[in-house]
């Protein structure tokens, strides 16, 4: 009888040993988590015109800024007026980056009292010296600076904007879309719309 509780007693240990070798010799179960590294945005691409050196389309990281493009650009030109855009604007891909020129200077004659324009067909200066006679409607799509400057509401400032989206972006197809010009509001449009036209 003593026997047969020897046999089972050592069967029941030789059991429990051979399971903690197993436990302690066998892999562990799982396989290994690997980190990837963060995915880094694609690069944007942004039209730079107007008054800038090297106007184009550059690729710039994404979150750049309008500062940022026109330094892409070779810098503002001398004639740039940075003061009349928001440097810190964040880009958008397929975005464009506009700079406008400065109105150029007026010198003031001193012998020369100002003299107010009445008359909408012909174009004086504000120092009394006729210009050249604007016949309206004026053909946005060739006229000076000076001609512009002869609408109700557009002045040297406008102009110049409305001449530089022209060289940007080519004449315009209808006179709606002088709308897309920087300063140029749908009230001040409807004052000028029927003084102007984009030719045949």
């Amino acid at each position: 009888m003593k026997s047969w509780w020897k046999f089972a007693f050592g069967l029941l240990c030789g059991l429990l040993g051979g399971g903690l070798i197993y436990l302690v010799s066998s892999p562990p179960h799982g396989v290994p988590v690997q980190l990837l590294p963060l995915a880094t945005p694609a690069p944007i691409q942004v039209h730079v015109a107007g008054a800038v050196l090297h106007p184009g389309v550059f690729s710039l990281p994404a979150g750049s800024r309008y500062e940022q493009a026109i330094q892409a650009a070779g810098g503002a030109s001398p004639d740039a007026d940075l003061q009349a855009i928001n440097l810190a604007m964040v880009l958008e891909d397929g975005g464009q980056v506009l700079v406008p020129t400065r109105a150029p200077a007026i010198t003031a004659l001193a012998t020369s009292p100002p003299v107010r324009a009445t008359d909408l067909s012909t174009a004086v200066s504000v120092w009394g010296t006729p210009t050249p006679t604007v016949t309206f409607p004026i053909n946005i799509n060739t006229a000076s600076l000076e001609e512009l400057d002869a609408l109700p509401y557009i002045g040297l400032v406008r102009g110049a904007e409305i001449i530089a989206y022209r060289q940007a972006h080519g004449p315009f197809k209808r006179i709606e879309d002088l709308l897309k010009v920087y300063g140029i509001t749908q009230e001040v449009f409807d004052r000028i719309k029927d003084l102007i036209t984009v030719g045949p």
